[in-house]
């Protein structure tokens, strides 16, 4: 069930073993993909999860929530369009509409990301989430960090999430820009010395935004990472549900 299309009767009287909460972020992705993309690709794989986890069940099903669009991503300031906040305006946003959930007794919650930039904060909001004085429990999935051999290939703008925007939300890709993005875009994330980045800002090392080449990120691959991605979350949604 999708939330946000529910009247609160509808909400009171389903029968919701667990919720998604997309988590995204807007900012820049290349001149070829939408400044939502990371939203979008977390909606579209919650969305994808819940149909797999209802549908496996002889009772209960998945509740996606509506997504939150703007999440820790400062790194990309220096491109228009990008929106950020604080890493503690985040947390505090994401666990209190968690919160609300739980006053309405859903109280299992994934955090869906499609964000590196929201990981490490993420972590923290399902940890002190799931504490024993808390009366509910979230996990934080990801959703590029649940398809196999293809997580070797995320850049930014790059392969993984074009490809699945062309998937999902072929009218978005801007396809006459792709193969400009990749000869202008960079191979890898940062300037390494060490073991360290020394990059804070995206664009000390990429012109466009873009990392990685988008051309390697076709439909039947965008279908494969959704597949991939949603099955897996439906598995942990199961998980999280019977805890």
């Amino acid at each position: 069930m999708n939330l946000a299309d529910a009247t609160w009767t509808d909400a009171r009287d389903a029968d919701v073993d667990v919720a998604f909460l997309p988590v995204g972020s807007t900012e820049q992705h290349g001149p070829h993909a939408p400044l939502g993309t990371d939203t979008l690709n977390a909606v579209s794989v919650a969305e994808a999860a819940a149909d797999a986890f209802s549908s496996g069940r002889d009772r209960g099903e998945a509740l996606v929530c509506p997504p939150v669009a703007v999440g820790v991503a400062e790194e990309h300031r220096a491109f228009d369009g990008t929106l950020w906040v604080s890493p503690n305006t985040f947390r505090a946003y994401v666990r209190e509409t968690a919160e609300s959930l739980v006053h309405h007794g859903v109280d299992r919650v994934v955090l869906v990301n499609g964000h590196g930039g929201n990981v490490e904060a993420l972590a923290e909001v399902a940890r002190r989430f799931s504490r024993d004085d808390h009366p509910g429990y979230a996990v934080a999935f990801t959703w590029f960090e649940a398809v196999g051999e293809h997580a070797s290939d995320m850049g930014h703008a790059g392969p993984l999430e074009t490809a699945l925007l062309r998937a999902t939300h072929p009218d978005l890709v801007r396809e006459e820009r792709v193969a400009d993005a990749a000869e202008e875009g960079s191979a890898r994330w940062g300037e390494w010395v060490s073991g360290v980045n020394l990059a804070h800002d995206s664009d000390e090392f990429t012109e466009n935004g873009v990392v990685g080449d988008p051309r390697e990120g076709d439909v039947e691959r965008g279908e494969e990472l959704s597949s991939l991605a949603s099955e897996a979350l439906a598995e942990l949604a199961a998980a999280v549900a019977e805890r």
